[in-house]
């Protein structure tokens, strides 16, 4: 543990308090990529199946317990909004996520972590690629609306912080516990790489106090 992790998981939390207060607020989900939410928990699955076989911790146990069950409890707001029509998935939500899974998992089996081909290895590297790219369909989305309410963009923004210094996290360890993973270093690059745009926006737009409105 350092502070690079800790502020990432905070992060990480924040992004889902906004995320369900944002819900909870208007009473709707509209804006919010229920694509990306299904590929989240896919990626929590997948990575913390050993969270009731391996002990590391309380605090390791808890944010694995933590980040599945919002994961979930997110997806079946959703889908109940869903069904009440209060977002209009098929013409808005429309990302096809197929050719991430494909290539997630083709990068899984090509290039698993550390070269070690086992079950549960390979599913770990598969949430890794997953998660570097399971923001698409959100950002597609709100390239296709233009603009976003404040929280949706401060969710957005706190879960792109996350994953910044989870890189910033893993530098650390480098230097000063003689760690390094090729792939989760790269899969954080492009994670962080693909908000960059809309921390660009963000902080030209929300930071002073502007609407949050993409440039067309």
């Amino acid at each position: 543990m350092n502070i690079f992790r800790f502020l990432a998981d905070m992060s990480h939390v924040l992004s889902i308090l906004l995320l369900l207060q944002k819900i909870r607020s208007s009473n709707s989900v509209a804006g919010i990529s229920f694509k990306t939410q299904a590929l989240y928990a896919l990626v929590f699955v997948t990575r913390y199946l050993d969270v009731f076989i391996y002990f590391v911790s309380i605090y390791n146990t808890a944010m694995k317990i933590l980040f599945l069950g919002t994961s979930f409890y997110t997806l079946h707001v959703m889908y109940k909004k869903r069904d009440s029509g209060t977002i209009a998935a098929n013409t808005i939500d429309t990302f096809r996520v197929e050719f991430l899974l494909i290539g997630s998992l083709a990068l899984a089996l090509i290039f698993p972590s550390e070269r070690i081909y086992s079950v549960t290895n390979i599913l770990w590297t598969f949430s890794l690629w997953l998660e570097s790219v399971a923001i698409l369909p959100q950002l597609f989305m709100l390239q296709r609306t233009g603009q976003a309410e404040s929280l949706t963009v401060h969710y957005i923004f706190a879960l792109g912080l996350y994953r910044g210094f989870y890189v910033l996290n893993w530098i650390y360890r480098y230097y000063f516990d003689n760690w390094f993973s090729l792939t989760s270093f790269v899969t954080g690059i492009i994670q962080t790489a693909l908000y960059s745009d809309f921390f660009w926006v963000y902080y030209q737009k929300v930071l002073k106090g502007k609407k949050f409105e993409l440039p067309q």
